[in-house]
């Protein structure tokens, strides 16, 4: 009988004993939790929605091709650049994704010096992710008017299936314009960044309290995540 209730008693703690720490781990987290700005908070918010987003029209982009009976267009040959009278596949993809990705570089190396409150370096180094980043935009702008040149339409191209007109202006349209507005707010907060706004708390849109460059890391949590989304678009649509 003893040996029962010890038991009993063994099986209680224990799984008051689980409980507990169950507890203390949602109470930790919390805490956590409690620690964030409300301005990364909402960031990790907008970016986790347009994860979703994203994905959806990836998934339907995979939907698309995959039921289609009609060939799909060969990548190498609908984005092949001929240069010097050597036709090159995938050269100009090649080099905005190398753009693209040192700009993400760049970002890193400007979030690091707003943590060391080198203003000018910070403000630089901005300045040039949104040079990347635009001619990024600019290199995309050339691929689309190509594209069009040679009869790509919404509805139709010459190469096959008229789906991947419909999702690839829609998918990588989608994506450049992130990084458009990406482009504008990397120069609002390079320029204040630049005239000291966050040293000497001038006020204004984007600007907190004094000492405070959280704007310039939660601007590169949007950077990264633009640059991200942009690698699985390669993958799908320029590798597949």
């Amino acid at each position: 009988m003893a040996e029962h209730t010890f038991s009993n008693f063994e099986t209680t703690h224990t799984h008051s004993s689980g409980l507990r720490s169950i507890a203390t781990d949602f109470s930790s987290d919390r805490s956590a939790f409690k620690n964030v700005s409300w301005g990364k908070a909402m960031m990790w918010i907008f970016l986790l929605s347009d994860t979703f987003v994203f994905s959806s029209f990836l998934i339907a982009y995979m939907t698309a091709r995959m039921s289609t009976t009609v060939p799909w267009p060969n990548a190498s040959e609908v984005f092949a650049l001929t240069i010097g009278g050597a036709t090159l596949p995938l050269i100009l993809i090649a080099i905005m994704t190398f753009v693209l990705i040192s700009s993400s570089g760049t970002m890193a190396m400007a979030v690091n010096c707003a943590y060391r409150r080198d203003r000018r370096k910070t403000a630089a180094l901005m300045l040039l992710t949104a040079l990347l980043g635009a001619t990024f935009v600019g290199m995309q702008a050339f691929e689309w008017t190509k594209l069009i040149h040679e009869g790509v339409r919404p509805w139709t191209n010459p190469w096959g299936a008229a789906q991947f007109g419909s999702t690839f202006f829609m998918i990588t349209g989608f994506h450049g314009t992130h990084v458009t507005f990406g482009v504008i707010f990397l120069l609002i907060i390079a320029r204040k960044v630049w005239r000291g706004d966050f040293d000497h708390e001038r006020k204004g849109f984007f600007t907190s309290r004094k000492g405070n460059y959280e704007a310039v890391e939660i601007m590169g949590l949007y950077w990264h995540f633009v640059d991200l989304v942009w690698v699985f678009i390669f993958a799908f649509f320029y590798l597949w």
